[in-house]
C-alpha cells in the first residue's frame, strides 16, 4: 500500500507544522510501503503557504512533501480533489490543517482497511474506543442529524457522515468523480462510494478536539444548510451502475 494524504490547506499557520509533525511521528503499519503528503493551498490570506515551503525545504526526513497553490480561494473539496490529481499512491486520505483530527489515528483506519479488505473507511468521532473533549452540543446535533438522514435515505448505518477523516482506495476514488468544491464533498464522497458498492464501508473511532470561530473554525452556520442540501442531491438524484458484491 503507498498512501497519498491530501491537506487542504487555508489561513492555519497557527496549526498547519504541528499537523505536519504528527504525521511525520506515527507508526505507520509495516504492509505501508511509502507515505506521500501533498499539501495544497487554497489560496491563504496569512503565512501558511511561506511557512509550508520553508518547512518542506528544510525537512530530510522518509514522508514525500509537495506543495500546491490554487490563485484563488476554490473550497476544501477542490483542494482535495487537486491533490489527489497529482497522487502517487494507490491509496487516497484527506486529512485537516486545524488540528481537529489526530494522526494518530491514522494507523487504525489503515490497518481496519488493510484486514477487511475493503476500499473506504470513514471516521467517526461518535464510535467509542477513544477518549475525546466535550464540545458544543449544537454541532454535535447537526452533525448526528445529517448522519440519521443520511443512514435512512442510503439504507446504510453511519455514525458520522461529516467527518473529515475519509481513507478510499485510488480505484474506487476514480470511480465517484468528485463535483463539489467546498464542504459538501464530504457527503458526495460517502453517498456516492456506498451507491457505487455497498458493504464496501467501516467506521472507525477517532479523536476530535474541537476549534470555535474564535479559534479559526471554518465551518458556518448556513454551510450546514448546503450540505443538507448535498445530501439530498446525492441520495436522491446520484444513479450509479453497482459492482455486485
Amino acid at each position: 500500500m503507498i498512501l497519498s494524504i491530501a491537506i487542504p490547506l487555508y489561513n492555519e499557520e497557527n496549526y498547519i507544522l504541528s499537523v505536519l509533525k504528527k504525521i511525520e511521528a506515527v507508526k505507520f503499519p509495516e504492509f505501508l510501503i511509502s507515505v506521500e503528503v501533498i499539501i495544497v493551498d487554497d489560496c491563504s490570506k496569512d503565512n501558511s503557504n511561506s511557512i509550508v515551503k520553508k518547512y518542506i525545504e528544510n525537512y530530510s526526513g522518509n514522508i514525500n512533501y509537495r506543495l500546491l497553490k490554487h490563485d484563488v480561494n476554490k473550497g476544501k473539496g477542490a483542494a482535495v480533489k487537486t491533490a489527489f490529481s497529482s497522487a502517487t499512491g494507490n491509496t487516497y486520505l484527506v486529512q485537516d490543517a486545524d488540528s481537529e483530527l489526530s494522526p494518530d489515528d491514522i494507523p487504525s483506519m489503515l490497518i481496519a482497511m488493510h484486514e477487511l479488505n475493503i476500499d473506504f473507511i470513514n471516521g467517526s468521532r461518535y464510535m467509542s474506543g477513544v477518549i475525546r473533549p466535550l464540545y458544543s452540543f449544537g454541532r454535535y446535533a447537526g452533525n448526528r442529524f445529517f448522519s440519521i438522514l443520511t443512514s435512512l435515505l442510503i439504507n446504510v448505518k453511519i455514525s458520522d457522515m461529516a467527518c473529515g477523516y475519509k481513507l478510499i482506495r485510488k480505484s474506487l476514488y476514480e470511480k465517484i468523480e468528485l463535483k463539489e468544491n467546498r464542504f459538501g464533498f464530504e457527503a458526495e464522497l460517502i453517498i456516492k462510494a456506498i451507491k457505487i458498492k455497498k458493504n464496501n464501508i467501516a467506521e472507525v473511532p477517532v479523536r476530535y478536539f474541537s476549534r470555535n470561530s474564535n479559534e479559526g473554525k471554518k465551518l458556518k452556520n448556513f454551510d450546514a444548510v448546503k450540505i443538507l442540501f448535498k445530501i439530498i442531491k446525492y441520495a436522491f438524484f446520484y444513479k450509479v451502475k453497482k459492482i455486485n458484491n
